[in-house]
C-alpha cells in the first residue's frame, strides 16, 4: 500500500485529490496539510511514501518544504503539483529533489500512474515540463555553441582580455595582469567590440558566460 500525504492550501484541491486516490487500489492517504510547515509535522506523524506537494503556500512555500523533507535519511518521495510551470518552478523543484512534477490540470489517471511510478522510484514530469526542459536545454547549448565560435575569431591576446573583462577587472587591472599599458588595452577592448559587433564590455562579459569562461 502507497502512503501518500497531501500538501495544499486549498481544501477543495486536498478533498478532490483525496476521494481520487483513496478510490485507488493500492494507494491510500493517510494525511493532509495546508502549508509547507504542516507537511513537515504530518510527514513525522504519518511516514508517507509519496507527498503531492503544492507551491504556492503560506508560511513555508512548497519548494523548501520539498528541500528539507528530502534531506532526511528516509526521506518521501515528492511530486510538485502545481498551476505555475515557469523554468523557475521547475528547476527550483528538481533541485530540491523532487522526483516528479506535474500540473494541476493533469488527468487523474496520469496523477495515479505519477503516484506509482515515483513509489517504484521512477521519476516522472508531466509532458509539457518534459518539453520545457529539453527546448531549454537546447537554447543553452546553442548559446554556448555560438558564443565558444564568436569567441574563437579573437586573439590569443584578446581572448585574455575578453575573460578579464568578464571577470570585472578594470582597465587598469588588466594592464597590470597582463603586463601592457593601459593604451593597449584600451585598443584590445575596442578590438573586440568591433570584431564581435557588441556595443559595451558587459555584452563582451555575457558572451563569455555563455561560452562557459567566466
Amino acid at each position: 500500500m502507497i502512503r501518500v500525504l497531501l500538501v495544499d492550501d486549498d481544501a477543495l484541491v486536498r478533498a478532490g485529490l483525496s476521494m481520487m486516490l483513496d478510490g485507488t487500489a493500492g494507494i491510500t492517504v493517510v494525511g493532509e496539510a495546508s502549508n509547507g510547515q504542516e507537511a513537515i509535522a504530518a510527514t513525522d506523524a504519518h511516514a508517507p511514501d509519496v507527498v503531492l506537494m503544492d507551491l504556492r503556500m503560506p508560511r513555508v512555500d512548497g519548494i523548501t518544504a520539498t528541500r528539507r523533507l528530502r534531506a532526511r535519511a528516509r526521506p518521501p518521495e515528492v511530486i510538485v503539483l502545481t498551476t505555475f510551470d515557469t523554468d523557475e518552478n521547475i528547476l527550483h523543484a528538481l533541485r530540491a529533489g523532487a522526483s516528479g512534477f506535474l500540473l494541476k490540470d493533469t488527468s487523474p489517471a496520469l496523477i495515479v500512474e505519477a503516484v506509482t511510478r515515483v513509489a517504484a522510484g521512477d521519476p516522472i514530469l508531466s509532458p509539457g515540463v518534459t518539453r520545457r526542459l529539453v527546448e531549454r536545454t537546447l537554447a543553452h547549448t546553442d548559446a554556448y555553441e555560438r558564443a565558444r565560435a564568436v569567441l574563437a575569431t579573437l586573439t590569443p591576446r584578446e581572448h585574455e582580455v575578453a575573460l578579464a573583462i568578464a571577470r570585472g577587472r578594470t582597465n587598469a587591472d588588466i594592464a597590470t595582469e597582463l603586463a601592457m599599458g593601459i593604451t593597449t588595452v584600451k585598443s584590445h577592448v575596442s578590438n573586440i567590440l568591433t570584431k564581435l559587433d557588441l556595443d559595451n564590455r558587459t555584452q563582451i562579459a555575457l558572451l563569455a558566460h555563455d561560452a562557459g569562461l567566466a
